[in-house]
């Protein structure tokens, strides 16, 4: 059984930050905005968010034109995957112990 999220024109659209969510819609048409607003109405109904997809919604109905650019396009919300390599390991200088019983320490010589 697949998701209906999957059939969305936002990628992960659930999880993506309200300021995202604004910008990304910027490029849809009516249908799709439409389909968001479906989705949101059935299952979210969070406030803020029914608020902008109207709001764009009216704009479009106006006579606003979709953006170029492409929703699922850079995810800048998302972290970048990790190196192939794996994280560096870095080293400090060697530490000497402290003088306190080890005379022959020679940040500190006995007298």
């Amino acid at each position: 059984m697949t998701s209906d999220r999957e059939h969305l024109p936002v990628p992960d659209y659930d999880h993506l930050p309200l300021a995202s969510l604004t910008h990304r819609i910027r490029s849809l048409d009516a249908p799709g905005l439409q389909a968001l607003l479906e989705h949101e109405e059935a299952h979210g109904r969070r406030e803020p968010v029914l608020t902008v997809l109207r709001a764009r919604a009216q704009q479009l109905a106006d006579g606003a034109v979709p953006s170029g650019g492409d929703p699922a396009g850079a995810q800048p919300e998302h972290a970048p995957a990790p190196d192939a390599q794996g994280p560096s390991v870095v080293t400090g200088p060697p530490v000497n112990p402290p003088s306190q019983g080890v005379p022959t320490n020679p940040a500190q010589p006995r007298t």
